[in-house]
């Protein structure tokens, strides 16, 4: 306390610009402006960082109290953990946003990571966000989620979650679903459960189905659907009269069943508009026989026509294209000069291929048919009269 500081750091300083000036000054110089200037420490670091014995000037500044200049020496001696320690336990002193960022990715402790998280939730909460967009690829997602669950904090992480939806982690999406849930978001959640499919669908669904609001219940119908519980999708539909939504479900199942008791529901309800438009919607799947007993049993046929106008289009383009493929075998074949093939020279396809009873009842084409050999008359040919194939008796006339 009593020596000369001035006229030592004075000769030092002016030491330094010597060609040949030893490390030693540099550093000896640091310890004087640790312990006399503090002032002045800083910019001497700046400029000769790497002239000093930097873990020697280390000890300094920490007996000194220097933070900031403490967690410059750490960064510049590529002491990036004690850096971060450094900065969160002095942070009235040492804590920089843009330069934490820059420390905190460099660490090898990944614990440093959620120390960091930490400290921001405890003293800067608004910038949580911003520090876990530089973290996201060293982190582990699930972790940080439950971090923030516990402290009942997931509001302050949402643009984060919203980030790292694009590693469709189950934590993060159940995480983001619960938060737009609170937030009566329902376009979000439908977005978000659309393209991030890594979550308890069932569960989320039995939650939904019984919320206050419609377009919730909508969504767990649609997660019931996800899951192919048609029955479940259709009922939450029904019960909410979103018919349109009961349709799709129908057609989607691709189950001919479900479609027709859809139909055989609007039936019951009296709803002939919803009947039409379910035999429009569900056309592919519904039969021909079920859609005309309905409209027939329950005076429908004017709803029921346009299905069977169409029903009969299509048949007759069918037919239509059957006959040209026909025409054009047919002249195929004469081009090449073959034989044309006999109209009956297989098996009859009406009566199956060994006709009635074992019998072929036609011959080829131009012959007549074969008479029985025991004189019976053609209509009473043996096989018609009973299931058995015998000659019905006459013996009761």
């Amino acid at each position: 306390s009593g020596g000369h500081v001035d006229e030592l750091c004075a000769l030092i300083e002016n030491g330094l610009g010597l060609e040949r000036a030893h490390m030693g000054m540099f550093t000896e110089l640091a310890i004087l402006y640790c312990k006399y200037r503090p002032e002045q420490i800083m910019d001497h670091l700046k400029l000769y960082w790497s002239r000093i014995n930097i873990p020697k000037v280390i000890r300094a500044c920490e007996s000194a109290h220097l933070w900031p200049e403490l967690v410059f020496l750490y960064v510049h001696y590529d002491e990036f953990d004690n850096a971060a320690q450094t900065i969160i336990a002095h942070s009235a002193d040492a804590w920089e946003h843009a330069s934490f960022k820059d420390i905190i990715v460099k660490v090898s402790n990944v614990e440093l990571y959620y120390k960091a998280l930490r400290f921001y939730l405890n003293e800067q909460p608004l910038l949580l966000n911003d520090l876990l967009h530089v973290m996201m690829p060293r982190v582990d997602h699930t972790r940080v989620v439950s971090m923030f669950l516990k402290s009942d904090n997931i509001p302050l992480i949402k643009k984060y979650l919203v980030a790292a939806q694009t590693t469709n982690n189950k934590s993060v999406n159940e995480a983001y679903n619960d938060l737009l849930i609170e937030e009566e978001d329902f376009v979000g959640l439908r977005n978000s459960i659309d393209n991030h499919d890594n979550f308890d669908g069932i569960g989320l669904a039995q939650r939904l189905e019984k919320h206050e609001l419609l377009e919730f219940r909508r969504i767990a119908a649609h997660l019931y659907n996800q899951a192919k519980r048609w029955r479940q999708s259709l009922n939450l539909s029904k019960k909410d009269k979103l018919y349109k939504d009961a349709m799709t479900t129908a057609r989607v199942s691709g189950s001919a069943e479900i479609a027709e008791d859809l139909l055989r529901y609007f039936v019951e309800s009296g709803n002939s508009a919803c009947f039409s438009a379910c035999l429009f919607t569900c056309y592919d799947l519904v039969r021909s026989d079920v859609v005309m007993e309905l409209s027939w049993r329950h005076g429908l046929a004017n709803e029921a026509m346009p299905y069977f106008i169409n029903l009969m289009r299509e048949y007759q383009t069918k037919v239509d294209h059957l006959a040209t493929e026909v025409s054009e075998l047919k002249l195929k074949v004469e081009k090449s000069g073959g034989p044309m093939p006999a109209a009956n020279a297989g098996p009859n396809q009406l009566l199956g291929p060994a006709g009635v009873n074992g019998r072929l009842l036609l011959g080829h084409s131009g012959s007549p048919a074969p008479q029985p050999a025991n004189g019976t008359p053609p209509m009473f040919t043996p096989g018609l009269g009973s299931a058995h194939g015998s000659t019905p008796s006459m013996g009761g006339l």
